[in-house]
């Protein structure tokens, strides 16, 4: 599998699921109907899991244009890379989002309010606040980014100067699941929590062209806070960490 498809399908295998539990807890008629943020939050969370377990071992599973950006800054992609992992993001994100809506179509037609079609494709601010609302992405994903650059391997201690590695498989996707898990519950009470440009415009997109009634508006006076912000926060994170010398 090459970086591009890598990077394309676990995206579209993140927001699959992430946009699905959306769909399960806020569409009229799911089995899931107002099962709550906790269940929100805990589902974006594994399906990160999800995505870094199938883009891992081809690409570094990025999944994240502010995790692309973080990662060229601190000189660990060259450039033509880093715009091609956004490409597929962004062409994976769509994709997820367009199955989300095939697979729960019945419900977007059985359900009346637009703004919660809408939240199954892309975030909106609980109390809209612009400044307040781009400090919260911000903040948000540096604190993703940051954590990530100081993410280790698991190793072994022994009686010599080197440490034996451990390879942990898959369940080295786990520790990237909690962090996003725990922005989620402490911090995206405000925003929704896009820590991520690719998961929330290609899905936004997605809901402007799709066929759907009473649909919100693309709403261009809010959708750039959840690009900028991210690409901000992970910038800071990459340069804070830089500066700090590893």
């Amino acid at each position: 599998m090459t970086p591009f498809i890598a990077e394309l399908i676990g995206t579209a295998f993140l927001i699959l699921l992430g946009g699905g539990v959306v769909a399960n807890v806020v569409l009229q008629g799911t089995k899931g109907h107002n099962s709550g943020w906790i269940v929100i939050t805990t589902a974006w969370a594994l399906g990160v899991f999800v995505g870094v377990v199938i883009a891992g071992p081809y690409s570094g599973a990025h999944l994240n244009p502010a995790v692309t950006l973080a990662m060229y800054i601190a000189g660990n992609i060259d450039s033509a890379d880093a715009l091609s992992y956004v490409l597929a993001q962004l062409i994976g994100a769509m994709g997820g989002a367009f199955m989300v809506w095939l697979l729960y179509q019945d419900h977007f037609r059985a359900t009346a309010d637009a703004a919660a079609k809408q939240a199954v494709f892309c975030t909106a601010p609980a109390i809209r606040n612009l400044p307040v609302n781009l400090l919260s992405e911000v903040v948000g994903t540096f604190v993703l980014l940051f954590t990530i650059f100081y993410f280790t391997d698991a190793a072994l201690s022994s009686d010599s100067d080197a440490a034996i590695p451990i390879g942990l498989g898959s369940l080295g996707a786990l520790p990237v699941a909690f962090v996003v898990w725990v922005i989620g519950l402490a911090l995206g009470g405000t925003t929704g929590y896009a820590i991520n440009p690719a998961r929330d415009l290609g899905p936004r997109i997605v809901h402007a062209l799709l066929p759907l009634k009473n649909k919100a508006p693309f709403d261009g006076t809010y959708a750039w806070v959840p690009i900028i912000g991210p690409l901000l926060g992970a910038a800071l994170a990459a340069v804070l960490f830089l500066w700090l010398g590893n």
